[in-house]
């Protein structure tokens, strides 16, 4: 794998990892392969990815390894769009092999996936952190052995009480939920969009919300 660069390379604009020098990324949605699990709220950083390579004309069907890719253009920006087939836990093994693959290194990848501790409906873009509790992002920060990439966080707490968290994670969308969710989808592609073709600073400040229609404030 390149070369692991430190988070302040990248703000800073200092040395390779400037952001407008970055010209090709890996988008990878987290998720749980199967019928199973397609339309549950541990399952948005594939369903972004879907909606993603709609807006784009990708096709993400290509099996390479253990991970379903697709590769093509967006905002003149060469992207690959990923969705890991190892089952959420275990992500990381799957972003790793990619990032080999590709020969991309910390800097190139936009991690997309759900975020129980925001609001439904919220965004969060962040270019480094911890895991947060969440087991396919703790996978691949061990794996890739960093936890400077940038990262969209979906909120999926539905403002109520959550009993058993991993069933709650595991069950499918309220049907209520569906004109919210299809906002949703496309406000997060269009954040990861404005990622690649502005940077990840100037995304925060138009993507960051805490709910629909709640923009955040600056961090």
């Amino acid at each position: 794998m390149p070369e692991i660069l430190h988070p302040d390379q990248v703000e800073t604009g200092t040395g390779l990892a400037a952001e407008s020098a970055i010209r090709s990324y890996a988008v990878v949605g987290l998720g749980n392969p199967g019928l199973r699990y397609q339309n549950t709220p541990h399952n948005l950083g594939f369903l972004v990815v879907d909606r993603l390579a709609e807006r784009n004309n990708i096709r993400v069907r290509t099996n390479e390894g253990v991970t379903l890719t697709g590769a093509g253009k967006v905002g003149g920006y060469d992207v690959v769009l990923a969705k890991p087939q190892t089952f959420m836990n275990r992500s990381g093994a799957s972003v790793k092999a990619l990032m080999q693959s590709r020969r991309l290194s910390n800097r190139n990848l936009i991690l997309v996936y759900d975020d129980i501790d925001l609001p439904w409906t919220a965004l969060r873009i962040k270019k480094k952190g911890s895991a947060g509790g969440h087991n396919g992002v703790k996978s691949v920060i061990s794996e890739i052995r960093t936890d400077a990439f940038t990262r969209v966080r979906l909120g999926i707490h539905p403002g109520t009480a959550v009993e058993d968290a991993a069933d709650y994670v595991l069950a499918p969308f309220e049907r209520a939920w569906k004109e919210e969710l299809d906002e949703m989808l496309t406000y997060a592609a269009e954040a990861i969009e404005s990622i690649i073709a502005e940077g990840a600073i100037k995304a925060m400040t138009r993507f960051n919300r805490r709910a629909r229609g709640l923009q955040d404030e600056e961090e």
